[in-house]
């Protein structure tokens, strides 16, 4: 039986942080999709497309082409259940920074139990060396001139000086 997990976000831009939880996620399950959730009232930095060529270059370099074969980057616009069900996954995976992420998360996990009981949600601790970086703040440090390298892959930080008009 395969073993199939949906990693739920954003991804607006790819983190060191999100590439710690797939890492875990990778050695959870046999196939990962890492959803990426398009809501019509969020305007991202970067479009669907260029988040699907960013993740799936990031983790061609980062995991192998082994690795990188059991990741589908997907796009959502329902509920995550339903996306779920959609790839035949029975788990969602949901990194974990601190606290209040562990609040939200067990809302969110016990409306989608409810919703669909079949689809599990396991959490992951994020490693403690990227536990504070978030794609908002990276964002926000980019778009105001900062160095983001330390916080996203090289390739990441490069698409993202070039978006705010800047050299890396």
């Amino acid at each position: 039986m395969t073993r199939t997990a949906l990693y739920p976000g954003s991804f607006d831009p790819v983190t060191n942080g999100h590439l710690d939880i797939l890492r875990h996620a990778l050695g959870l399950a046999d196939r990962v999709f890492v959803a990426i959730g398009l809501h019509p009232g969020k305007t991202p930095l970067f479009s669907f497309e260029e988040r699907l060529a960013m993740i799936n270059e990031v983790a061609r370099n980062t995991f192998g082409a082994d690795e990188a074969a059991r990741i589908t980057v997907v796009s959502f616009e329902k509920l995550v259940i339903d996306a779920a069900r959609d790839h035949g996954a029975s788990f969602l995976i949901r990194g974990l920074r601190d606290g209040t992420d562990l609040d939200y998360e067990m809302q969110m996990a016990g409306m989608n139990g409810t919703l669909a009981p079949e689809v599990q949600t396991v959490f992951l601790p994020a490693s403690p060396e990227v536990r504070h970086i978030t794609a908002t703040l990276v964002r926000q440090i980019a778009s105001m001139g900062g160095d983001v390298t330390q916080f996203v892959p090289q390739s990441v930080a490069r698409l993202m000086a070039e978006r705010f008009g800047r050299r890396t």
